[in-house]
C-alpha cells in the first residue's frame, strides 16, 4: 500500500475541511481526486453547550437558554486542523484550500470588525452579548409574532417556511435581544450566523453564504423581509436586516477569500489559500453522502435530526424549515426539514440512570448503555413494550414549529423495563422523520431515496426502524465525518480541483446504497404504532387542548421565580 507520505510527495493536492458541531468542532483532511479521507481529529469545546451559568459571572441563565463561547471555535482551528495534517502525513503545502461548517441558526452579535460583544469587558457579563445555539429556544414567544404579523399582512416569505419562521432562527432570536436588552442590541452592529463568522476569522474579511440567509434569515426572491414589516413588530427593528445583516451572498462552494497569515499560524496551513463560504452542517453535507440529485433526501442524524432533499421545483409545504433556490447545489430548490431532539433523546433517557442488575450486565458483557438496551430492546417483537411516545422533548422543528411543546410517553406500567422505554423513543424518532416525509411528499416534494450520515447510523437498530417505519430502503454514508468531509468537497471546488458540487460530490463522496431494507410484515406492525403516534401528534401538537403549553409555561414561572429567589 502507498503510505499517506508518499500520496504527499506525489502531484495529488488535498483540501481541509472543518465541521463545528453542538460539542465539538473536527478536522478532516481530504484527496481532493477521489475523497479519500487521510486525517482527522476533533476538539471537544471547553464550555459545551452554556445553559445554566455565564461564565465568569455566576449570573444564572433562564429556563430554555443555550449559548456558546467563541473562543471553543478558534480553537479548534488551533488544535484540530494542525492535529488532523500530522495524522494525514500531507505536506501542508499540498493543500490547496479550506472550507468550514456549523450548527445552525447559531448566530452571534459582533462589532463591524467582527469582534463578537461576548469578548468585550463592556459586554461580557450581558447574557444577550453571547453566541445564541441553534437550540436556544427561549425566543418563541417573538417567534410566535413574526408568523402571527407575517400572515395578518399577508408576506409571501412566510410560506417558503411551512407557514412558520422557527424560535432557532435569526430574526427571533435579535428581537429577544432588542426587547429584552436593548442596550446590547444597539450595540450590535452586524448580527452574524456563526458559519459566516468562522470564515470571517480565516480571510479577515466579511461575508454571508446563501445557504444561511436564505433558510435563517428570510431572503428570499433577492431581498429580506420589508422595512415596514419589521417595523410594524418594533419600531428600532425596521432597519434590522439593511444595517445588520445585508452583504453581498456567496454561492455556495465559491472562493471569498485568502487564508490569512495569523488563520495560517493557528491551523498550520499555508497562508493564501481558497477559503470557500460559510456553509451548514445539514446542508454541506449531501455531496458526501452523493445525495444532490433530486428527490434523494438525506438525514443528518446525531443530537438532533436534519433532512435535506433537493427539488426540481418551487413547493411550499406545510410545517418545513424552509426551500432555498440553491441552498444545497446549485440548480435546484433545496429543502430542509427536521427534528430538535434525537440522539439528544436517547442520551436523556440512559441519564436517569439503570438499574445496579443492569449495570453489572454492562460491565460483564463490556458494553456500554446505549449498546445494552439496544440489544435487550432488538428482542422485542413490535408493539410488545405497549408504549407509543412523542419525540418532543426539544420541542417540535418539523412539522409543527412549535418549541413550546414537549414529549410524551403513553403506556407506562409497572411492568415497563428500562429498554422498553428506550425502543419507544427509537420508534419515535422514526415516526417523527415518517412525518417529515410525508409531508414533502403530499408539498409536492419527491421522496426517491433515503440516506443517513451522522453518528447515528452506526445503531444497527435504530436503522433497521427507520428502514421499516419508512417502508424503504435507507442508504447509509460511507463517510464518519458526513459535514466535514462536505465541507473538503466545497473546498475543492473553491480551489479549483473540481468544476461544481455536483461534479466533484460524484468523485469525492461515497455511499452505501440500500443497506437497510424494510421487511413487509414488520412494517405492517409499525403502520398500527404510527397510527397511534399520529393521533397523539394531532391531539398535543394541534388540537385544542393546549395541555403540553400550560405545563412549559407553569415550569418556566417556577424556574424563573427560583432563579430570581
Amino acid at each position: 500500500m502507498t503510505s499517506h507520505q508518499d500520496q504527499a510527495n506525489g502531484p495529488e493536492s488535498y483540501v481541509v475541511g472543518v465541521d463545528f458541531g453542538t460539542l465539538s468542532g473536527r478536522a478532516v483532511v481530504v484527496r481532493t481526486s477521489d475523497g479519500e479521507e487521510l486525517g482527522t481529529a476533533v476538539h471537544a469545546y471547553p464550555h459545551a453547550v452554556i445553559e445554566r451559568e455565564l461564565p465568569g459571572t455566576g449570573l444564572r441563565l433562564p429556563p430554555d437558554w443555550a449559548l456558546q463561547h467563541p473562543e471553543d471555535w478558534r480553537e479548534v482551528l488551533r488544535t484540530a486542523v494542525p492535529a488532523a495534517l500530522a495524522a494525514a502525513g500531507v505536506d501542508p503545502q499540498r493543500v490547496i484550500g479550506i472550507a468550514t461548517d456549523f450548527t445552525a441558526c447559531t448566530v452571534l452579535p459582533v462589532r463591524a470588525d467582527g469582534t463578537p460583544l461576548a469578548e468585550t469587558a463592556e459586554w461580557a457579563a450581558r447574557p444577550h452579548a453571547w453566541p445564541k445555539l441553534w437550540k436556544h429556544h427561549a425566543a418563541q414567544a417573538q417567534a410566535d409574532r413574526i408568523n402571527d404579523l407575517a400572515h395578518a399582512r399577508g408576506e409571501k416569505w412566510i410560506g417558503r417556511y411551512g407557514g412558520k419562521i422557527s424560535a432557532e432562527w435569526q430574526y427571533a432570536k435579535a428581537l429577544q435581544v432588542l426587547e429584552e436588552d436593548p442596550a446590547v442590541y444597539a450595540a450590535c452592529e452586524r448580527w452574524i450566523e456563526a458559519a459566516d463568522w468562522i470564515v470571517w476569522q480565516l480571510t479577515g474579511a466579511e461575508s454571508r453564504n446563501t445557504c444561511t440567509a436564505g433558510y435563517k434569515g428570510i431572503f428570499q426572491d433577492g431581498g429580506y423581509p420589508s422595512e415596514e414589516y419589521l417595523a410594524a413588530l418594533h419600531p428600532e427593528f425596521a432597519d434590522f436586516a439593511r444595517t445588520r445583516l445585508e452583504h453581498p451572498l456567496a454561492p455556495l462552494g465559491s472562493r471569498v477569500g485568502s487564508l490569512t497569515p495569523e488563520a495560517a499560524a493557528w491551523t498550520g496551513l499555508p497562508a493564501g489559500i481558497a477559503v470557500a463560504a460559510g456553509n451548514v452542517d445539514a446542508h454541506v453535507a449531501a455531496p458526501a453522502a452523493q445525495a444532490v440529485e433530486d428527490g434523494q433526501l438525506l438525514a443528518i442524524m446525531g443530537t438532533s435530526t436534519c433532512h435535506v432533499v433537493n427539488g426540481p421545483a418551487l413547493a411550499d409545504v406545510p410545517g418545513i424549515c424552509g426551500v432555498v433556490d440553491g441552498g444545497i447545489v446549485a440548480g435546484s430548490w433545496g429543502f430542509e426539514a427536521g427534528q430538535s431532539a434525537v440522539g439528544d433523546i436517547f442520551a436523556w433517557w440512559l441519564r436517569q440512570g439503570l438499574p445496579a442488575d443492569y449495570l453489572a450486565e454492562a460491565e460483564a458483557t463490556g458494553e456500554d448503555a446505549h449498546q445494552l438496551l439496544t440489544r435487550k430492546a432488538a428482542r422485542q417483537r413490535i408493539g410488545a413494550h405497549g408504549l407509543v411516545a412523542l419525540d418532543w422533548m426539544n420541542g417540535n422543528r418539523s412539522t409543527l414549529v412549535d418549541h413550546h411543546l414537549s414529549g410524551v410517553i403513553a403506556g407506562l406500567t409497572l411492568a415497563t423495563t428500562p429498554e422498553d422505554v428506550y425502543r419507544a423513543l427509537l420508534e419515535a424518532t422514526a415516526f417523527g422523520t415518517r412525518t417529515i416525509v410525508e409531508a414533502l411528499e403530499q408539498g409536492g416534494v419527491p421522496v426517491t431515496e433515503f440516506i443517513v450520515t451522522g453518528g447515528l447510523k452506526k445503531n444497527v437498530l435504530l436503522m433497521q426502524i427507520y428502514a421499516d417505519v419508512l417502508r424503504r430502503p435507507v442508504s447509509l454514508a460511507v463517510s464518519e465525518q458526513g459535514p466535514a468531509v462536505g465541507s473538503a468537497i466545497h473546498a475543492a471546488v473553491a480551489a479549483g480541483a473540481h468544476p461544481d458540487v455536483r461534479a466533484a460530490a460524484a468523485a469525492m463522496g461515497r455511499v452505501e446504497r440500500a443497506a437497510y431494507l424494510p421487511s413487509p410484515a414488520r412494517a405492517d406492525a409499525y403502520d398500527l404504532l404510527y397510527a397511534e403516534y399520529r393521533a397523539l401528534h394531532e391531539h398535543f401538537g394541534t388540537g385544542p387542548d393546549k395541555l403540553l403549553h400550560r405545563l412549559r409555561r407553569l415550569r418556566n414561572d417556577a424556574l424563573t421565580h427560583d432563579s430570581e429567589d
